[in-house]
């Protein structure tokens, strides 16, 4: 199934929950937050026969988001209902890491199969700073737990002007012995409370020359077919690291990721400000071939280019205003729609 620039939906981000254990600025930075409802939250049950129906249109692989997916209670359960459906190529999850010691021996033994780490910084001054609670320690023994059962991980940076882009080549030395590829991500404009500005975006030419100073020549990794947001790079040395430059390079015409959010709502784009609800037909007791009518319709029509559009605003380049539409609309923030 194919939307209007011929892009296949393949990629399915799944939010579980829109809490969180830490406050990172560029995704729930305000005091004030509209916390979806509970009664609005999708049972494992309603997540699984969503997930069936995205499998049926072509979806084949699926990554667990928040807020922080290690909040949701018993999601091991979760990644073992996911984890057995035929179909499905790969079954990842996104965290911060706080709690990932204490559980990824559940979800591995649950069928996850790929796990990656949110860490933008290895001080501790600033880790607090950017996520206002002092929980460095814990992310780097989860990180250690994550090579331990699976081997290999993935961390993501997003790096910011001024605030940790002079760790770019410490963050890939402490990738190195625990086998994880760091995957550098442009500071994105995604939802109203951030701090955004165009100046604090380093960009994928600057993160490339920087470690360039520092490793010498460095090589780009083709990956024929691949729909993957990260272009990926080489040092002389065979150390691979991943940048994702949505702020200056959009990838929109290859993009075949949608998100769920935990209550339900479907949004074909990062950048969306209205989604699909999917909850309330589910609930009513809408049949299978009703919501992959729903749902088709909806993905053929798809025309959305995000990140293309802001870039092309310039200076006019400008949030979603926050304390309106957030206030009316909390599936506006990153913290709710699953990054």
């Amino acid at each position: 199934m194919h939307d209007r620039l011929n892009r296949p939906l393949r990629n399915l981000r799944l939010s579980v929950t829109d809490r969180c254990n830490l406050r990172c600025e560029y995704c729930m930075p305000e005091d004030d937050y509209v916390w979806l409802p509970r009664e609005d939250v999708l049972h494992f049950e309603e997540i699984s026969a969503l997930v069936d129906v995205f499998l049926a249109l072509g979806v084949d692989k699926v990554r667990l988001t928040g807020g922080e997916p290690l909040l949701r209670r018993d999601i091991a359960s979760l990644v073992g209902m996911l984890a057995a459906k035929p179909g499905l190529a790969d079954l990842a999850l996104t965290t911060n890491g706080v709690l990932l010691a204490d559980q990824i021996d559940a979800l591995r033994a649950a069928g996850l199969r790929r796990i990656t780490v949110s860490l933008d910084t290895l001080h501790r001054d600033r880790f607090k700073a950017l996520a206002r609670f002092d929980e460095l320690d814990r992310v780097k023994i989860g990180i250690a737990a994550a090579h331990r059962v699976f081997e290999r991980l993935k961390i993501d940076t997003v790096v910011i002007r001024g605030v940790n882009d002079d760790e770019l080549a410490a963050l890939l030395e402490y990738g190195r012995p625990v086998n994880a590829e760091v995957r550098f991500i442009e500071y994105m404009d995604v939802g109203g409370a951030s701090r955004w500005s165009p100046d604090r975006v380093v960009s994928r030419r600057e993160i490339l020359a920087a470690l360039a100073e520092r490793y010498g020549p460095i090589e780009p990794l083709a990956d024929p077919g691949s729909s993957a947001p990260a272009e990926r790079f080489a040092l002389r040395d065979g150390t691979t690291f991943g940048i994702i430059s949505s702020t200056t390079a959009p990838f929109c015409r290859t993009c075949d990721r949608s998100r769920l959010t935990a209550d339900g709502m479907w949004y074909l784009c990062l950048y969306s400000t209205c989604g699909i609800d999917l909850r309330g037909p589910l609930r009513r007791g809408a049949p299978v071939g009703g919501l992959k009518a729903l749902m088709t319709e909806t993905w053929r029509a798809r025309a959305d280019r995000g990140a293309e559009e802001r870039l092309a605003l310039g200076d006019r380049r400008a949030f979603v205003p926050v304390q309106d539409l957030l206030r009316k609309d909390p599936h506006l923030e990153m913290h709710t729609r699953g990054g």
